[in-house]
């Protein structure tokens, strides 16, 4: 076939248009997986909500302060104002609950829900297991409630929770194949225990015990939405904090709620 001038222009522009549209979707896979690489290097954004619950904030900082691939802020919820009120411009990772807040309003609620529809981890420690109670849907997101009074419930009667200071504590490894507890063994902590919570049944849960004053779940996982949940019922005071078992416990849980395990 024979190809005149304007014909060898076209081919020629047709073939510098098809090596850079070559070179573009080379650099597009790149930049994708450069952003990949990044995202997994950058510290993981953590939001520590406190408040309605006394604790000892240097120590359970101090262990914050320990994860080394953790950026952290405290949000202190104060009466009548609710950190998930407004939620304009929200960049953290993970959520970590560490209060016992009963005041959320019908905005906060949505918000909150929105948070994890987005895919916002959760991580509920210790007594936060006891917040909202008048919002029946939080037992579904941390699959738990421990009951400040005795509460009827769609006509089932729930008891008033019962707890206990200065126990030491077996803990048993329910599931070591779990990026959480992946290579753990069975420890003693000293620690508060809480009994006659309520659980929701769909709990995949990671650790328990045997105490006769505990409930025997202590560290469990779910999901809700698009939302990777981890709850721990242990973490009362520093004698749990500086506990390297109960540090490695809290660390993976945020790194698994963030999305940066293997599962």
């Amino acid at each position: 076939m024979v190809v005149g001038k304007a014909g060898s222009r076209i081919v020629i522009l047709l073939g510098f248009l098809l090596g850079m549209t070559a070179c573009l979707c080379s650099c597009n896979k790149f930049s994708e997986s450069e952003k990949i690489t990044r995202k997994k290097c950058q510290k993981i954004k953590v939001l520590v909500v406190t408040g309605g619950h006394g604790f000892e904030k240097e120590s359970f900082f101090a262990m914050f302060g320990s994860f080394d691939d953790i950026e952290y802020a405290e949000a202190v919820q104060q009466e009548q104002s609710n950190v998930f009120e407004d939620v304009t411009g929200w960049n953290w990772d993970v959520i970590v609950l560490y209060d016992m807040t009963q005041e959320i309003s019908p905005q906060g609620r949505k918000n909150f829900l929105r948070l994890l529809e987005n895919g916002v981890g959760v991580v509920s420690l210790h007594h936060s297991i006891a917040s909202y109670q008048n919002w029946p849907e939080y037992r579904e997101i941390i699959g738990v409630k421990y009951y400040l009074r005795q509460t009827e419930e769609d006509g089932v009667v729930h008891l008033q929770g019962e707890y206990k200071h200065d126990v030491d504590v077996r803990v048993h490894v329910e599931n070591k194949k779990h990026p959480i507890t992946q290579g753990m063994s069975d420890f003693v902590i000293r620690d508060e225990v809480y009994k006659k919570s309520v659980f929701e049944k769909d709990n995949l849960v990671l650790l328990s015990t045997d105490h006769p004053d505990s409930d025997r779940p202590l560290c469990w996982t779910r999901k809700y939405g698009r939302s990777k949940v981890c709850c721990i019922q242990l973490g009362h005071g520093p004698e749990a904090y500086a506990d390297a078992n109960y540090r490695r416990l809290v660390e993976r849980a945020i790194r698994w709620c963030a999305g940066r395990s293997d599962k």
